[in-house]
């Protein structure tokens, strides 16, 4: 018996030694096992996000390097010449023009007339939930619905100069968007309508997040209405901000319904890139041509995605 119990102990001894040995390995075994199941798990969206999106990225970069004028494909390298020849284009000019025209007036709007609506519904009006269904509304219609509705509101002789007409407001008519200049402002009316509930949705969930005592310090200190948006609410709003700027900067780049509906107007007035892309390659089969303005376009959704996802990574390291 004495022998067995300093068996015992000495088991007991040796168990209680290795016990701070074994524990690390088996959660190092744990650790391996988790991360071999959440690889398997997150596997396919990985292929499928490096194949549908990355590589066909790299494989349109490519396609706009190589000779592919028509339906069958012709991979033989010319350079730079297709990107020469597109920038020399007049009507890919124009489309440039169009898209600073467009980003510029559909930003503002959809910015400005957001954060109004936002701040009317974030002073606890009567129903509200009533008034935050119907501005946000637009949002669910079609941006090719949108553009027949708008086209005819927007028709020279009916819709909107109609109306203004029969009220005595002859000096509102405009040619909207058959001026052959201006004609991609008006688009942005009709763009701006459909996507503003949505910017609203965004300031007012900020506005919902920002402190009611931090308000009631600011009135207590003296701060008036507009003191207390411009020297708090506005810069506390700047993320939600830099999210719209993202997002309408993201959609003046690739808007393709409504100028689909409404054409190219005259002299170019209302092109898009999108739609010009589109064309090229799905109705004039000159490949490399389009995969040059697609090639545009992503390089210009980069300068807007680049300094948005390093802010969010400077948000996590903070």
């Amino acid at each position: 018996m004495p022998v067995s119990r300093s068996n015992e102990a000495a088991a007991t001894s040796g168990g209680g030694h290795a016990a701070p040995v074994r524990a690390p390995r088996r959660r190092a075994l744990r650790f391996r096992g988790d991360l071999a199941i959440a690889i398997v798990v997150l596997m396919p969206s990985i292929v499928a996000v490096a194949i549908f999106i990355y590589f066909f990225i790299a494989y349109t970069f490519y396609v706009s390097v190589v000779k592919w004028p028509t339906l069958l494909p012709d991979y033989t390298f010319v350079g730079l010449k297709n990107w020469i020849n597109m920038f020399q284009d007049m009507r890919f000019r124009i489309d440039m023009r169009n898209l600073a025209l467009y980003a510029l007036g559909f930003m503002t709007q959809c910015i400005v007339i957001g954060f109004l609506l936002a701040s009317l519904l974030d002073q606890k009006i009567k129903s509200e939930a009533v008034f935050r269904t119907i501005f946000i509304f637009p949002f669910a219609v079609s941006g090719i619905v949108t553009g027949v509705v708008w086209r005819w509101l927007m028709y020279p002789s009916a819709g909107l100069n109609q109306l203004f007409g029969l009220v005595g407001l002859d000096f509102l008519k405009s040619k909207w968007y058959t001026d052959p200049t201006w004609g991609i402002l008006a688009v942005t009316i009709a763009s701006a309508w459909q996507f503003s509930g949505y910017v609203m949705a965004l300031y007012l969930a900020g506005l919902r997040g920002i402190s009611h005592e931090l308000k009631e310090a600011a009135a207590i200190d003296g701060a008036n209405t507009w003191q207390l948006y411009r020297r708090i609410i506005i810069p506390l709003l700047a993320p939600v901000t830099f999210t719209a700027v993202v997002l309408t900067g993201m959609g003046s780049i690739r808007v393709f319904d409504i100028p689909a509906v409404l054409g190219t107007g005259a002299a170019f007035s209302t092109d898009a890139l999108a739609f010009h892309m589109f064309q090229l390659t799905f109705q004039s089969n000159k490949m490399s041509s389009g995969a040059v303005i697609a090639s545009v376009m992503i390089i210009l959704a980069g300068f807007l995605v680049g300094p948005y996802l390093a802010s969010l990574q400077l948000e996590e390291s903070q």
